[in-house]
């Protein structure tokens, strides 16, 4: 019998594209997607969507009993850049959001839970090149307070009672199809709209910032990969680090320049060039390629090459 998933976020820039490749692969009537409003019509129109407020516990196990759920992707959160504006708004998110999942699968109603934890739980103390699995995380931002405490609640849950969690720490994030959403690494999203749209970029980073960055298609790859992976061979219930690539905004800029002679880009930091600093530069994901079998497909120059084809036909249509 088919699994039956909930994607409780849905229609964030995750969310969106993980929902469709798991229509893909499960079916689309066994997989409902959920927000707390309808903003994307296009997923909300192709296949079950329930409005969802991942805040209310009621409300979710009301969800999962109506429709079978027995696997839940748990994907709303506030994120860095956000999360320092709204620091409560941040932590009740955040933080209620995954107890209320845990709880459901604590319970036994829920078989098992993916959440994403993130780069941030890294901080300024943090070894910034090759980051361990196993280091110091003293974050700096709500956003990264949150998931390190997330992690740490992640692995009681399931050395106590038993819960199947599963969780990866995702760098940076980079899609053509859906727009970030508050995040300190936004800008290697925008970057490639206005290099379409104005042939130029002003960076809120600066120029030799290095982050750990992922194009979506590695990113959804790895999490059905994570939650496909028999439990046995999960060493780790906290959260594995996961890498693909790293790069700065001028290098980012210098591949966009092989496509597009003329972009240029300026830089401007703002308050996320602080949050960019605590983070690593480049992490240690051998556990989850050991584990798992992880690996990643695009470096930069594919990324660029795929991002660009895929703008042009978006904004030239």
């Amino acid at each position: 019998m088919s699994s039956k998933i909930l994607i409780i976020g849905a229609c964030g820039q995750i969310g969106t594209e993980l929902t469709t490749k798991l229509r893909e692969i499960h079916g689309v009537d066994n997989v409902i997607a959920s927000d707390i409003n309808t903003r994307k019509l296009d997923l909300v129109n192709s296949g079950p969507f329930v409005i969802l407020d991942a805040k209310n516990f009621n409300a979710i196990k009301d969800c999962c009993i109506n429709h079978k759920v027995d696997t839940i992707y748990l994907m709303a959160a506030l994120l860095s850049a956000t999360g320092e504006k709204y620091p409560m708004e941040a932590w009740d998110l955040n933080m209620n959001s995954l107890f209320h999942v845990l709880n459901l699968a604590k319970g036994g109603q829920i078989k098992k839970v993916f959440w994403p934890s993130s780069i941030a739980v890294f901080g300024p103390t943090t070894p910034r090149e090759n980051t361990p699995q196993h280091t110091i995380c003293e974050p700096t931002t709500v956003y990264g307070i949150t998931k390190q405490v997330g992690e740490r609640w992640c692995e009681y849950y399931h050395d106590k009672y038993g819960v199947d969690v599963r969780s990866i720490r995702y760098p940076g994030i980079i899609s053509h199809k859906a727009m970030p959403g508050g995040g300190t690494t936004d800008y290697a999203v925008e970057i490639y709209h206005e290099a379409i749209k104005e042939g130029k970029y002003e960076s809120f980073l600066s120029e030799n910032t290095s982050l750990p960055m992922m194009f979506m298609d590695d990113a959804i790859k790895a999490t059905t990969q994570i939650m496909a992976a028999p439990s046995e061979n999960l060493s780790i219930r906290s959260s594995y680090n996961l890498s693909a690539i790293s790069f700065t905004p001028k290098e980012i800029a210098e591949s966009i320049k092989t496509e597009i002679p003329e972009f240029s880009i300026t830089y401007n930091p703002d308050f996320r060039q602080a949050i960019a600093d605590s983070w690593p530069s480049s992490i240690d994901d051998s556990a989850a390629r050991k584990d798992w079998n992880w690996s990643h497909e695009f470096n930069l120059e594919k990324m660029t090459s795929e991002m660009l084809v895929q703008l042009k036909k978006k904004y030239n249509s």
